[in-house]
């Protein structure tokens, strides 16, 4: 499946907000307010328009994702949460053209680096390795340190050191 990946509209944020709840019913790890931290992100100094990013599928949004501004020691950096695919899309690569696309559009940003707190089967085969390995720690207490990983994005991107300190949307 090819879906057309391209930043969100604001006329589509209700059809957001119902995918993400709909996507993370059933995830292995939810606290159900991923769709109003999302709302947060838009208006906070955090938000990076060009990374809020939906996947279409016959013009129906099917998937999100959204890439945010971080701190990882003096350099701001991006961490990517959350990503969503309704349900009836999930297994068809639609996760995956979401991930490389905000990838790339980050890169071309000139932005370094991504962290995300997720499944440790999942997001290795996009490059993410535990954060650790890398000297970028988790600010989360009691998260395994393979949940929490980061991907150089560049090259030629510096190295990153230190806690990662999310906006204060995440809580």
């Amino acid at each position: 499946m090819n879906p057309i990946i391209r930043t969100e509209k604001v006329s589509e944020f209700a059809e957001i907000s119902q995918l993400i709840q709909q996507a993370f019913m059933t995830a292995e790890h939810s606290d159900g307010t991923e769709s109003q931290l999302v709302e947060r992100l838009r208006i906070s100094p955090a938000f990076i328009p060009q990374l809020s990013l939906v996947a279409l599928v016959d013009e129906k949004v099917a998937g999100y994702i959204l890439f945010t501004k971080v701190q990882i020691g003096t350099q701001t950096q991006l961490g990517l949460a959350p990503l969503a695919v309704l349900p009836e899309f999930q297994r068809q690569g639609i996760g995956f053209s979401l991930i490389q696309k905000g990838h790339q559009i980050a890169a071309d940003m000139g932005y370094g680096w991504s962290v995300v707190l997720g499944s440790d089967r999942y997001y290795p085969r996009f490059g993410y390795c535990p954060a650790a390995q890398y000297g970028i720690l988790c600010p989360f207490p009691g998260v395994a340190p393979q949940n929490y990983m980061a991907i150089r994005l560049r090259d030629d991107a510096p190295d990153c050191y230190g806690v990662v300190k999310y906006s204060p949307e995440f809580g």
